[in-house]
């Protein structure tokens, strides 16, 4: 480990309490464990998690620095991440009665589940730009090697991320089962999945925009 002791537990401090705030990824993974339950909750959290970790990839290769510089860019996959999520949300509103009672559908198939939750967090350029302006604040030059401080402080915190995000799933999921036995609370259940997704969406569509 490059990391300084103090360096490390600032780090873990800080980011800590940046996770314990719910964000956007929490929503989206509330939102698919209530849809679909804890496990399509959790298999979600990879998938977050996995796009995490490109972004702290990118982060360290320079390639976030050029996104940051380009504003087309920025918007582009800004846009492009929140009509996905909106997509989302409209499939979950559009799912028919009969199939909130099936036990596995096309959409809740775990490759797919795993493939959404990345996608979302690929096209969400604000994780980006913020690896690019948290990470590099605990690195310290003279211990070398600055790309691999990076990674390694990215990881740490994709890790702490899986384990929170975890949290929220299994809360979530569980709640979402107990009540799986209605059919109109089922129906609740896709209101609010679908719901919630289409919020997040419209959200990222109208958050502030990124300036050079």
């Amino acid at each position: 480990m490059l990391i300084s002791h103090s360096s490390l537990l600032l780090f873990i401090t800080g980011a800590a309490i940046l996770l314990v705030i719910p964000g956007p990824a929490v929503t989206y993974v509330v939102s698919r464990s209530i849809g679909h339950g804890r496990a399509a909750g959790l298999v979600s959290v990879l998938g977050i998690v996995t796009g995490t970790l490109c972004h702290v990839v990118a982060a360290a290769l320079g390639i976030s620095a050029l996104l940051a510089s380009s504003v087309v860019a920025f918007q582009f996959i800004k846009y492009l991440g929140a009509a996905y999520l909106i997509y989302l949300g409209i499939k979950t509103l559009r799912r028919k009665d009969e199939q909130l009672v099936e036990a596995d559908t096309g959409e809740t198939k775990p490759i797919r589940l795993y493939g959404q939750g990345l996608l979302v967090n690929l096209l969400n350029p604000k994780t980006a730009l913020f690896f690019l302006a948290f990470l590099p604040q605990f690195v310290d030059p003279a211990r070398g090697h600055m790309t691999l401080q990076i990674l390694q402080l990215g990881t740490l915190f994709a890790l702490m991320g899986w384990c929170s995000d975890s949290v929220y799933a299994v809360i979530a999921g569980t709640v979402a089962e107990r009540i799986r036995s209605s059919l109109r609370l089922r129906r609740a259940q896709r209101n609010i999945s679908g719901g919630g997704l289409i919020a997040l969406g419209l959200a990222s569509a109208f958050s502030g925009s990124q300036s050079k």
